[in-house]
């Protein structure tokens, strides 16, 4: 067994320690989800946690950890008898970001069910975490339908099994604790906001700090064990007092001047629901008894704030996480009960959280309409060229129509395009194709009753063999890789067509994260095509690169296109079942170089002959309108939608599917 790095030895990261200890004294707070760059000892921290929570007692045999001294009634293995019972440490129990919805929650005992005729239980990690942590590294990439089942244990303190005749229910309360890297995807605001607190960690800049953490990990890795036993007074000082404040934390009170504080403070930042007013009202109750007061005081309320707030105010994925903490302040101290010396300053903060997300506070830029074609004139060695125009903001984002590849596909459980998963309506049966990972019981059954006789079934079990096995065909919705390929070129930029593209753009990636699919974006201008962000979950990675992208030179669509293609080639080596819907923002126009519309058209039909998905946005405008745009979806044998038509509440151009002409 291998020897965790100690809990106290973790050099700063003041907060991510804080809120772990805060759950450990209070399980009702509801978790912490940490979210951090990668190599900032988010995983050593959780996993060090587990060694200082204080032993539980246990009904032997109980596989559900029942508590001898206040049994579940409805525990599937009781009814327990009240007694001493035995000790144990608290465990700490992976949920892995592959696992399946049998391993989590639990499911029918198929070999038994098979062999001997009786319905009988397994339990899975919800039983196995009860009274424990459950900890769930890259939370982010765990499956919706796993997150929003572990959410509901969660919050239920129990879990409810309902599938293949076998109706449980047992007690599931664990401090749960989840990390993530932004850069690799976010959360849903709505799961976001069923974790109690949430921590954003970085690692020191300070190189006094980072060479104490280097000393550190070396030293444990050279002699755990003997790094072990040199903190070891540091962690029992740290166990003790966790024990302490278990036992303070009925006696701490939550007056009415604290409770007023919290309400003010929840309205005052606007979070939705009531959730932030009960997890900030036990995490304050909770800070008071690790500090071994009775009673809750304003810094409490503050602290609670800043660590169950930032994540309950993001609307959006684009929305930058944290707190105002002047605002804060300002809004204790006004409902502390107490007259302040001072007005208010009115110049002061007040102007929303975080400073609006942290835009700049001047306006878009309005660049002057020359009349004259951006293109002409323009040298063609760098895309920066002398006609480049400053970035300009996006336009307010809205709610556009589906777009989804055509067919069944294979690939990642997401909300976007039809698909054979793992998960989702059960269509059919077949016989399994290598090992089997979802049995269909019924067509087992079905497959192995007419010969138990020829079988010599003589007890109450089926005789199955492998042949009789069935796999469940079912049917859900998969996520794509949507690559986005902009069009930043001088015609781009006329009659200040730029920031309705990139509302338009921003959108779609709205529609791309509530979605579950992996994003690209590529850009062409002046005479060259980049990749602006290489394919990757983090859509607000790619809102960003849009936020600043700047438009001016020529139109090489050509180049844009090939190197759109060349991105894929690579994607499908990598992630070879996942499918991909290209999306071309652009007017339709290509200059530069020879011929540059037919060089386009060739580029175009490398799309068309690799079958790949495809729907060109009409960024054209005017009272005349050339209908490249339109000519270019055909060459890819794709849809053609224009800005108005992609709005989901437009009766224009309806577009559901991204359908591919006939040859």
């Amino acid at each position: 067994m291998t020897t965790p790095f100690p809990f106290t030895a973790v050099v700063g990261q003041d907060d991510l320690r804080l809120a772990l200890l805060l759950n450990a004294v209070s399980p009702a707070v509801g978790g912490v989800l940490v979210r951090g760059e990668k190599g900032t000892a988010k995983s050593t921290a959780v996993r060090a946690l587990s060694a200082l929570l204080p032993q539980v007692a246990v009904v032997p045999g109980c596989r559900f950890s029942c508590d001898p001294a206040k049994p579940d009634p409805a525990c599937p293995d009781g009814p327990h008898e009240a007694g001493p019972g035995a000790a144990r440490p608290a465990r700490m129990v992976e949920l892995p970001v592959g696992a399946s919805e049998d391993r989590l929650v639990g499911a029918l005992d198929i070999e038994r069910a098979l062999a001997e005729g009786v319905k009988a239980f397994e339990p899975g990690l919800l039983a196995d975490a009860h009274r424990g942590i459950l900890y769930v590294d890259e939370v982010n990439l765990l499956h919706d339908h796993l997150v929003d089942l572990l959410l509901d244990a969660a919050a239920m303190g129990a879990s409810y099994v309902e599938r293949e005749g076998v109706s449980v229910r047992h007690a599931s309360k664990f401090l749960l604790v989840g990390t993530m890297n932004p850069e690799e995807g976010e959360l849903r605001p709505q799961l976001l906001d069923r974790f109690g607190l949430t921590v954003e960690v970085a690692a020191s800049r300070e190189p006094d700090q980072r060479v104490e953490v280097v000393r550190r990990r070396l030293a444990h890795d050279d002699d755990p064990v003997g790094f072990a036993a040199r903190w070891a007074d540091e962690e029992a000082a740290v166990r003790q007092r966790i024990v302490a404040a278990r036992e303070l934390l009925p006696s701490v009170r939550l007056g009415d001047g604290a409770l007023r504080q919290i309400a003010a403070t929840c309205a005052a930042f606007e979070v939705d629901g009531m959730r932030a007013d009960i997890v900030m009202a036990r995490a304050a109750t909770a800070l008071a008894a690790w500090a071994g007061r009775t009673e809750v005081l304003a810094e409490d309320v503050r602290q609670a704030a800043l660590l169950a707030l930032p994540h309950r105010r993001r609307r959006n994925p684009f929305d930058a996480p944290g707190l105002d903490e002047d605002k804060l302040d300002q809004t204790l101290e006004e409902f502390s009960g107490e007259s302040p010396e001072d007005d208010p300053d009115p110049d002061g903060p007040g102007g929303g959280p975080g400073g609006g997300g942290g835009q700049p506070d001047d306006g878009p830029s309005q660049d002057s309409d020359t009349g004259a074609r951006p293109e002409e004139g323009e040298g063609a060695g760098s895309p920066a060229g002398a006609g480049e125009q400053s970035a300009v903001r996006a336009a307010e984002p809205f709610r556009t129509k589906v777009l989804s590849v055509p067919g069944i596909g294979e690939g990642a459980a997401g909300r976007r395009s039809r698909a054979r998963t793992a998960h989702g309506r059960t269509t059919g049966a077949r016989r399994p194709q290598g090992a089997l990972t979802k049995l269909h019981l019924a067509a087992t059954v079905q497959a192995a009753a007419p010969h138990q006789r020829a079988r010599g079934r003589s007890g109450p079990g089926l005789v199955v063999r492998r042949d009789d096995l069935r796999q469940a065909v079912r049917e859900g919705r998969e996520g794509n890789l949507v690559l986005f390929v902009v069009d930043a070129s001088g015609s781009m930029a006329a009659r200040q067509r730029m920031a309705a593209v990139k509302g338009a753009v921003l959108s779609l990636l709205l529609d791309a994260y509530q979605r579950r699919d992996k994003v690209g974006l590529v850009t062409f201008r002046g005479s060259a095509a980049e990749v602006a962000l290489p394919p990757t979950s983090s859509v607000d990675a790619a809102a960003g690169r849009l936020e600043s992208l700047p438009t001016g030179g020529r139109t090489p669509l050509a180049a844009g296109l090939l190197k759109a293609h060349e991105v894929l080639r690579v994607e499908r080596l990598r992630d070879p079942a996942r499918r991909a819907l290209v999306v071309v923002v652009t007017d339709g126009r290509a200059t530069g170089g020879p011929e540059p519309v037919a060089l386009a058209g060739r580029a175009a039909r490398l799309f068309a002959a690799d079958g790949i998905a495809s729907v060109v946005v009409d960024c054209e405008s005017g009272p005349v309108r050339l209908g490249l745009a339109g000519q270019l979806a055909g060459e890819l044998e794709g849809t053609a939608v224009t800005l108005d038509e992609l709005r989901a509440d437009s009766i224009a151009g309806l577009v559901k599917d991204v359908q591919r002409r006939a040859a």
